[in-house]
């Protein structure tokens, strides 16, 4: 009897074996489920696979990965489902943007299984009904946005069309778990303007930059001569100090040395002798100035007694005696002097010549 019922058990399954894969696997279905796996009683579920099983044609349980029993004949295995992560390349399809630019866009779909029973009784076509979501969706999420902001915000685009693939894909059992895409295609009149516009803003940053530069230098330039003017003033200031230190400490010494010239004249005068010095000296200075005559103008003035030398001499004595005889009032050491020759009348006639 057992054995009887085994061999019609082992019939049934080779039938429906031949059968099952031509009826529920579809090419479309080959990247969600392999094929469909026979009952043999006692089944052996690889790790990250959900096998669903229907028992008389309504959904019983889903196999956990490991060791499994089913019924022969009752329970039937009716999908396999992946619980990987999967991807999915989206065709390239066109799209409108904001401005109204026609693009060309593909990209690449992640998702993965998270509830085999929603993803094998929810939607026929898994692959199918995600890849027309993800494209319906990226084409509503790039009428929002500029041509420029479509390059520029990619990763903001590509979140916003994963947040709108999961709202739908709920129902599915499935979750995307990112989106990428892979090229953006322009109409080539549309490239080439966005050549030209980047050119444009090269030559701009370009002129801007040499501009910058052309300031920089001239401020430079001039800090460099207000600084040269400031160093030159103190240099000249400096210069201009130094000169008048110089000048007074030569006034200095000038009138040093001609208070020293004085002193020891009026002490060569107080010697003996001193008269005869004095006059020699004027006789010496007479000569000297009339050799000097008619050489700075041609108008000259001459005194009728040119050739009378001694007179000239004595004339100039006489005047400095009188200037001597002054001076020698006011101090009391002359007066004292005068005093004992007023006391002592016998002096000598060339003492009184000299006092008169």
């Amino acid at each position: 009897m057992l054995r009887t019922l085994c061999r019609t058990g082992g019939l049934i399954l080779q039938q429906t074996q031949r059968t099952v894969p031509r009826l529920c696997v579809n090419p479309v279905q080959q990247r969600w489920a392999s094929s469909l796996p026979m009952n043999t009683v006692v089944l052996f579920v690889p790790q990250q696979e959900a096998w669903v099983v229907e028992r008389m044609g309504r959904f019983h349980r889903i196999l956990e990965p490991g060791l499994n029993f089913l019924i022969p004949i009752l329970d039937r295995i009716r999908y396999v489902q992946s619980l990987k992560e999967i991807v999915i390349d989206v065709p390239e399809q066109s799209a409108v943007s904001l401005d109204n630019v026609t693009l060309q866009i593909d990209g690449v779909l992640y998702l993965r299984i998270l509830d085999p029973f929603k993803a094998s009784y929810g939607v026929e076509d898994p692959e199918y009904a995600v890849t027309q979501l993800a494209q319906t969706t990226m084409r509503s999420e790039l009428g929002k946005l500029t041509l420029d902001k479509v390059f520029r915000e990619r990763e903001s685009l590509n979140s916003n069309i994963v947040h709108s693939i999961n709202q739908a894909s709920d129902e599915w059992g499935i979750r995307c778990l990112r989106y990428e895409i892979k090229d953006i295609h322009v109409p080539p009149r549309v490239k080439e303007s966005m050549q030209m516009q980047v050119e444009a803003e090269r030559k701009k940053r370009a002129t801007v930059l040499e501009s910058e530069g052309t300031r920089e230098a001239a401020i430079n330039v001039a800090e460099g001569r207000k600084q040269a003017q400031i160093l030159a003033s103190e240099g000249e200031k400096a210069e201009q100090i130094n000169k008048a230190a110089g000048e007074a400490q030569a006034v200095l010494a000038k009138a040093e040395a001609k208070a020293k010239a004085i002193r020891m004249l009026s002490d060569a005068l107080t010697e003996q002798n001193g008269n005869a010095a004095a006059s020699l000296s004027v006789a010496e200075q007479y000569v000297s100035a009339f050799s000097n005559l008619a050489k700075e103008s041609n108008t000259i003035l001459l005194p009728s007694n040119t050739g009378d030398i001694s007179g000239m001499v004595s004339q100039a004595m006489t005047i400095y005696s009188t200037l001597a005889k002054q001076s020698m009032r006011v101090t009391p050491e002359v007066l004292e002097e005068n005093r004992e020759e007023a006391a002592n009348p016998s002096g000598s006639p060339q003492e009184k010549g000299i006092n008169e």
